[in-house]
């Protein structure tokens, strides 16, 4: 099918012959993951849309996608309004969509292995006022008219070692043990992709850019664990470091083993496990016991050696992005380099370090307009050269075996305009109130949000996206539960207290639709600070990122004393830690990026 309204037609036929009268089609997979495998693209193959969140509800007579406001420009790109109506949340939601829009018996189906049990419920419940019917399918419409259809990637397994995750599986198994103990079950179900490889030490390649493997985790009372994974992806080395203790079986199995619960308590995270796990268990005799997975909270506090991982890290990426600012600063106003030759430039800078295992996802290089769209992914048809009078903005990170990196920069091409030297500058101030904040234990990032918006409000002025996220260590470039938003942004949730070893981002930004986008990224630690004449231990961020910050956007005279001050520090400190492993004319460009700035 070589169009996507032929294949919107294909799939309304499809559902005819299931006798449904409409289906759900969200963006992920069977683990609840927020960047799944080609065989899972489902949303991408049926609309176009190339995003990394949405959803597509259809009907006989029409059909809708719902994204945020990071896509609201890309959608309108990427999928014809012909056939699909554009619709924002979370101010709308598919379920009272649904319930406006179909007759009475109607039949709506949904994947029961690509939904939560709560939004389940939710929509079942707006449907039966309409008098209709949500339907769980047996197998999911999309697959039957998808011909070429990628399979899942057979990837071995590797170990990812002590040394890097600073803590054995055994007792990281040991600690759910304990946890079961307290909350009185007698097992866990490990759903998500990044909490097995984080509770197992095991690494994948199943998911582009992220280092995960597809695979369930069972584990029991006793410390054991049963590992449901393809067999192909199962090692000599990989048996030899899980041992005996870890039971391997065939990831079709999974399913079938858990119905094996009868008469006891399973605890299931509702957050992240599909509706058809809950199902499952229930059906078999079991008791599905809705607690939050307890890898979560562990593998967001970062130990002793992950921490020291991503600084090493964080050296290596920040050496390579060096490198490329001084490459683009050059290359860029004679106006033959183009989105995606320069995000090919930077990879290229990553993989000269000799360590980069893949990119922790794809780089947003964008330029102009482009700029504006927060979450723009450049491919050849979207392609635009760079040239003078533009921003050019790029987000990118690297995955290496001790950590993974996130980091973005806007580089002016030519003189930038006082307007942009302004909106930069209120984005530097709202990062340096962010990363200079000190906070008691308990505070969420929802109450910290507002400080990275604060100069920009004052101007009238916001972004559409959270400040901030959670980063594993070799894992997710986007991990929870921590999050640095507003409670209606993607990312915002429930409040989660920040952490001592939480590592999240610092991204303010300001986006002009149609011209030119700013951001602003480092990485940050959360750390332990005692004050003189304090009566409690406070929290606060440590910067990990290491990469200068265009100067030539920032104007002096908006910044105050303080935040001179911060950013001088900060250059000083990128200036002494990269330039000795910088080539000398990377390292004389850096030390001028870096100067002091002037009041």
């Amino acid at each position: 099918m070589s169009t996507h309204s032929t294949r919107l037609r294909a799939l309304r036929d499809e559902l005819a012959h299931q006798s449904l009268t409409g289906f759900v089609v969200p963006l992920t997979d069977e683990y609840m993951s927020e960047y799944v495998g080609a065989y899972a693209q489902r949303l991408g193959w049926l609309t176009g849309f190339g995003g990394s969140a949405g959803t597509a509800a259809v009907l006989p007579d029409k059909a809708a996608i719902f994204t945020d406001g990071r896509y609201t420009i890309q959608v309108r790109e990427q999928v014809s309004g012909d056939d699909w109506q554009y619709v924002a949340v979370p101010e709308n939601n598919v379920a009272d969509w649904f319930a406006a829009n179909v007759g009475e018996g109607a039949r709506v189906g949904y994947d029961p292995w690509l939904h939560t049990r709560a939004w389940v419920e939710q929509t079942r419940a707006a449907l039966s006022a309409k008098s209709a019917t949500l339907v769980a399918v047996e197998s999911n419409p999309i697959d039957a008219v998808w011909d070429d259809r990628p399979a899942p990637s057979l990837a071995p397994l590797s170990v990812h070692t002590d040394d890097h995750a600073g803590e054995s599986s055994a007792a990281k198994r040991a600690r759910v043990a304990d946890w079961l103990g307290e909350v009185g079950a007698d097992a866990v179900v490990i759903p998500a992709l990044d909490s097995t490889a984080w509770l197992l030490n095991v690494r994948g390649e199943d998911v582009s850019r992220t280092p995960v493997a597809l695979a369930y985790t069972i584990v029991g009372a006793d410390g054991t664990a049963d590992l449901f994974v393809a067999p192909e992806k199962m090692t000599d080395a990989v048996h030899q470091h899980l041992g005996n203790a870890v039971r391997v079986h065939d990831r079709t199995d999974f399913a079938p083993a858990l119905g094996r619960f009868a008469g006891k308590r399973v605890a299931i995270d509702p957050a992240l496990a599909v509706s058809a796990i809950f199902d499952a268990v229930e059906a078999g005799g079991g008791t599905a016991v809705p607690l939050r997975d307890p890898t979560i909270i562990p593998k967001a506090t970062k130990n002793a050696a992950e921490i020291a991982g991503h600084r090493a890290a964080s050296l290596r990426d920040g050496a390579a992005l060096t490198r490329f600012l001084r490459w683009i600063a050059a290359e860029a106003p004679g106006g033959e380099q183009t989105e995606l030759s320069a995000a090919a430039r930077l990879q290229q800078f990553r993989e000269e370090g000799g360590q980069l295992r893949d990119l922790s996802f794809d780089a947003i290089s964008a330029t102009g307009p482009h700029g504006a769209i927060p979450h723009y992914h450049v491919t050849e048809e979207s392609n635009l050269r760079i040239e003078p009078g533009q921003l050019y903005l790029i987000d990118s990170g690297g995955q290496y075996v001790d950590g993974t990196t996130d980091v973005t920069r806007v580089v002016p091409v030519g003189a930038p305009t006082a307007e942009m030297r302004d909106r930069y500058t209120r984005v530097l101030k709202g990062h340096i109130a962010l990363a200079t904040a000190t906070f008691p234990p308990g505070t969420s990032g929802q109450q910290l949000d507002a400080l990275a918006r604060l100069p920009l409000w004052a101007a009238g002025l916001d972004f559409a996206h959270g400040t901030g996220h959670g980063v594993g260590s070799f894992l997710a470039v986007h991990e929870g539960p921590a999050r640095i938003a507003k409670p209606s942004y993607p990312g915002g949730g429930p409040q989660e207290p920040l952490r001592a070893g939480m590592i999240l981002s610092n991204e303010p930004g300001y986006y002009k639709a149609g011209e030119y986008g700013i951001r602003i990224e480092n990485l940050l630690l959360v750390v332990e600070r005692d004050l003189p004449g304090g009566e409690a231990t406070m929290l606060a961020f440590e910067t990990l990122t290491l990469a200068p910050i265009e100067r030539d956007l920032i104007d002096a005279a908006l910044l105050s004393i303080e935040e001179r001050a911060w950013l001088d520090a900060y250059h000083a400190r990128v200036a002494d830690t990269l330039g000795p492993i910088l080539p000398a004319e990377d390292r004389a460009w850096l030390v001028e990026k870096c100067a002091p700035i002037a009041a």
